[in-house]
């Protein structure tokens, strides 16, 4: 375990995303399907979280021991604009320190499936991370999964509204699953070793 390892607390893990059925397979909503895939994993289902608008599921990761972890995964249900509320509400109604919590989200800046880890800085313009740091300070880790850019002239909330190209979709469950990877390690082992394995 490295010194960047927060050691009290539960971890908050966010997938960010907008909610229905229209989104689900959005370039944006590519830290909705981290977040799906981790819950699988511990062998949870989504549900409703009392007042918070916001989708959670309960567990724990790592090996039994020292390393093992209290997780909560959490979708806000808010839309992505508005992200940083449902957040809040569960940091505290959790007990989560700010340097606990993992959001998992689209990044433009980014070649596509390319991961990047991180703790604090800035949002690049993503409202999703906007809304997190006006609720909460920017203290908190992010696991940026790159989409690229939008290709010619087309706009940037059309590109990250559209669905994953069809050659795009033939890799993302494997990008997918490797996010989820880089979540888990960076919870159990902390950033340090989660950005030299999974930094590309």
């Amino acid at each position: 375990m490295d010194v960047s390892t927060p050691v009290g607390g539960p971890w908050l893990v966010v997938g960010l995303g907008n909610p229905g059925p229209e989104y689900a397979a959005n370039r944006h909503n590519v830290g909705f399907m981290v977040a799906d895939l981790l819950a699988e994993r511990i062998g949870g289902r989504f549900k409703r979280a009392g007042k918070a608008q916001a989708q959670v599921v309960e567990g724990r990761i790592g090996p039994p021991g020292p390393a093992n972890r209290r997780v909560i995964l959490a979708k806000p249900m808010s839309y992505m604009n508005l992200s940083g509320g449902p957040v809040n509400a569960l940091r505290e109604f959790y007990k989560v320190p700010v340097a606990n919590i993992v959001a998992v989200h689209d990044e433009l800046d980014i070649d596509y499936g390319t991961l990047r880890l991180k703790l604090g800085g800035g949002d690049n313009g993503h409202n999703g991370l906007k809304s997190m740091t006006k609720a909460m300070g920017a203290d908190y880790h992010r696991v940026r999964f790159g989409i690229g850019r939008p290709p010619g002239r087309m706009q940037v909330a059309d590109f990250v509204l559209k669905d994953f190209s069809s050659a795009e979709r033939k890799e993302l469950d494997y990008f997918v699953d490797r996010a989820a990877d880089a979540v888990e390690c960076l919870v159990i082992e902390g950033l340090e070793r989660a950005q030299s394995t999974y930094n590309s």
